[in-house]
């Protein structure tokens, strides 16, 4: 129990500060820069979004918690407005100070600083549970699985979207980098194991996996090619892992995120 809170501690401090180590910065820049650019031009950040208002239906008879959301991801304010009861949850009571600001005219919307695991937080029978960017936030997927499932409704659903650590060339870049990592303690990307573990714990209603073939964009960008032209391949290449991932598990494995619907099992 004292290591679980020293580690929340560790967390809310970095998020709070956001001090980073160079290690972590480069990163952050491969990750957050060059990657998001991939991302964005080839249009898998609008695909991506569009995808989980698609899953997240009719909102408006049901409870919803957005998942370590932080100051509000793209969708939370969506999320807000849509349902009939929100919660917002983060470990950074910065962030959360912020986003109910941001929630100040949504009567039904709220935001909530407390630990997703921890006694305090003692809502539940939600319909759906939004965690964009968290799941991998945990070491203990049994647990985490279990503590999903005690919050949901017995027809709830959750809607993911995480790191993949089973494509060999990541996961050989990930091994590298994670000894100098500021946020190792709390960054487990997903692992064929642990999928597999949500796919026997859920039903996977529908997923789609990204940045497979298209990841390789970033090294087409360095041939004497137009923009015009790279954009189209890109696009194309992403169209495959679009499609291929939501079919083959083999496939999927090959892409650096991991989108899912999850329908509850009773």
């Amino acid at each position: 129990m004292k290591a679980n809170e020293d580690l929340i501690i560790k967390q809310k401090k970095f998020y709070e500060t956001k001090k980073k180590n160079l290690p972590t910065k480069l990163w952050f820049f491969v990750r957050n820069g060059l990657l998001n650019k991939v991302r964005k031009n080839i249009g898998v950040q609008n695909d991506i979004y569009a995808l989980h208002k698609k899953w997240c239906g009719d909102l408006s008879g049901k409870k919803v918690l957005d998942l370590g959301c932080f100051e509000g991801n793209a969708l939370s304010i969506y999320l807000a407005q849509s349902a009939k009861e929100y919660i917002a949850i983060d470990l950074s009571e910065s962030a959360i100070l912020k986003l109910n600001i941001r929630l100040e005219n949504i009567p039904q919307a709220r935001a909530i600083a407390v630990d997703f695991l921890s006694s305090q937080f003692v809502e539940n029978d939600f319909d759906l549970i939004y965690a964009y960017g968290v799941l991998h936030h945990f070491k203990d997927t049994d647990g985490l699985v279990t503590r999903l499932k005690e919050k949901l409704k017995p027809e709830g659903m959750v809607i993911s979207y995480d790191p993949l650590q089973t494509s060999i060339p990541i996961k050989i870049l990930r091994n590298l980098y994670r000894p100098f990592q500021s946020d190792r303690a709390w960054e487990w990307p997903f692992t064929k194991k642990v999928y597999f573990h949500y796919k026997r714990s859920f039903n996977i209603v529908e997923k789609r996996a990204v940045l497979g073939k298209s990841k390789w964009l970033f090294l087409l960008n360095l041939l004497p090619l137009s923009t015009k032209r790279k954009e189209k391949i890109g696009k194309n290449w992403h169209y495959q892992d679009w499609q291929k991932s939501q079919i083959s598990d083999k496939y999927m494995f090959k892409c650096m995120h991991l989108t899912m619907l999850l329908a509850n099992r009773v």
